[in-house]
C-alpha cells in the first residue's frame, strides 16, 4: 500500500513537468530560404537598372527597356505574361502603341536578399495623355526580382499591378 501511494505522489509531483520536457525546443522550418532586408548598400546596386528602365520607358524604347531583363525574364501584367526577352521586348511595343504614356518614374520602397537574388517591392507612376483636355496621373505596384549577370544587375522576373489614376 505504502508503495502505490509513493508512485501516486511522484506522479503528481512530476505529471506537470512532462508536456514542458516533451516540447520541441526549436520548431523545424519548412521553408529553407529566408528573405532578409538588404542593408542600404546593396539596395542601392538597383538604382542605376531603375533609373535606365525610367529613362529607357520615358523614350519609348522597347529595346532598351528588354535589354534591361535576362534571357529568360518572365514579366506578368494585367495584359498577360511575357517571357524571354523577345517577349519582354514585344509587350513593351505594344504598351508604347497603345498607350501615350511619359515621365516614368519607378520608386523601390523595400529590398530583400534571397540567395544571390534580390526582390525589390515598390510602385511606379506615368502620366497618361490620351488627348483629352487634362493628362492624368495613372500608376502600379511592382514587384521585381533582379539577379547578377557578370556584374551588373538584370531584372528576372516582374510583376506589375496597374491602377488608374492617382488616389486609386
Amino acid at each position: 500500500m505504502k508503495i502505490r501511494l509513493l508512485f501516486a505522489l511522484v506522479g503528481f509531483a512530476i505529471g506537470p513537468a512532462l508536456p514542458t520536457i516533451a516540447q520541441e525546443k526549436e520548431e523545424a522550418n519548412p521553408f529553407l530560404y529566408r528573405a532578409i532586408l538588404a542593408t542600404p548598400q546593396l539596395a542601392q546596386q538597383l538604382d542605376p537598372i531603375n533609373s535606365q528602365f525610367d529613362e529607357a520607358f520615358n523614350k519609348r524604347d522597347a529595346v532598351a527597356v528588354a535589354a534591361l531583363f535576362t534571357e529568360k525574364a518572365t514579366i506578368v501584367t494585367p495584359l498577360g505574361i511575357f517571357s524571354g526577352r523577345d517577349g519582354v521586348e514585344k509587350h513593351f511595343t505594344d504598351v508604347f502603341y497603345r498607350f501615350p504614356l511619359s515621365d516614368r518614374l519607378t520608386k523601390i520602397s523595400y529590398v530583400y536578399a534571397f540567395a544571390d537574388d534580390l526582390c525589390a517591392i515598390g510602385g511606379w507612376t506615368v502620366t497618361y495623355n490620351p488627348g483629352r483636355p487634362r493628362p492624368v496621373q495613372a500608376g502600379g505596384y511592382l514587384i521585381r526580382v533582379y539577379t547578377r549577370v557578370r556584374d551588373t544587375w538584370k531584372i528576372r522576373v516582374e510583376v506589375d499591378k496597374y491602377m488608374t489614376g492617382a488616389g486609386q
